[in-house]
């Protein structure tokens, strides 16, 4: 329960593509989007923002909706803090993350268990873009009105077995992370998006510690 979770953080661009034709990319193109990513990571020091996450699930018809607020600070500082419909909250410190469940704190070392690490590693590089340089994903690339969407498939057998693809969505203005979509191995989808976006405002580091 808990590593089903935590991957609903990840991913982390939707199938809300706006009636536009989705367009193949030149290598040109590809190329242009990974410099505007790792300039416009280079130059944000900090992120909060709302966001509003579905889940689909094969057992459930009807789509899981919450909300909360997110945060991210230089280099390896986030935290998800689920508002509605439940309290729910997960902080990452480095390689260590911590979770906060209806006033339950637990914390893990990412180094200890090689999942934690996947997913730490699929969290963070899904916010700071270097997702898109990880040997361990096979990238292909298209473009909508708004959005540069990147599909990340799982090279790894191990990994496979949990996500069979992510996709992430890149505003087209400043090349900062407006969606995620999580596409699961038993069929399950989860879908985030990002709003009010605040980029490189002061946040303290107690933002991410939980007591």
């Amino acid at each position: 329960m808990l590593m089903h979770r935590l991957f609903l953080f990840v991913l982390l661009a939707s199938s809300f593509m706006a009636g536009a034709q989705q367009k193949p990319l030149d290598a040109a193109t590809i190329q242009q989007i990974k410099k505007g990513v790792s300039q416009a990571s280079a130059k944000t020091n900090t992120i909060s923002s709302e966001f509003t996450q579905e889940k689909e699930m094969r057992i459930l018809n009807d789509k899981i909706i919450s909300s909360g607020r997110f945060y991210f600070k230089k280099d390896r500082l986030l935290r998800w803090e689920y508002i509605h419909p439940f309290s729910y909250v997960i902080a990452i410190r480095g390689d260590v993350i911590t979770i906060q469940d209806e006033g339950e704190v637990k914390s893990f070392n990412t180094q200890s268990n090689k999942v934690f690490s996947e997913v730490n590693r699929i969290i963070i590089g899904s916010v700071n873009g270097t997702l898109l340089e990880d040997d361990s994903f096979k990238a292909s690339y298209i473009q909508n009105r708004d959005h540069y969407v990147v599909s990340l498939t799982p090279v790894s057998p191990s990994l496979r077995e949990s996500l069979s693809r992510i996709m992430i969505f890149f505003n087209k203005t400043n090349f900062t992370v407006d969606k995620l979509e999580m596409y699961e191995s038993e069929g399950d989808f989860t879908r985030i998006a990002f709003t009010t976006k605040e980029l490189n405002k002061p946040v303290s580091d107690e933002v991410f510690i939980l007591n």
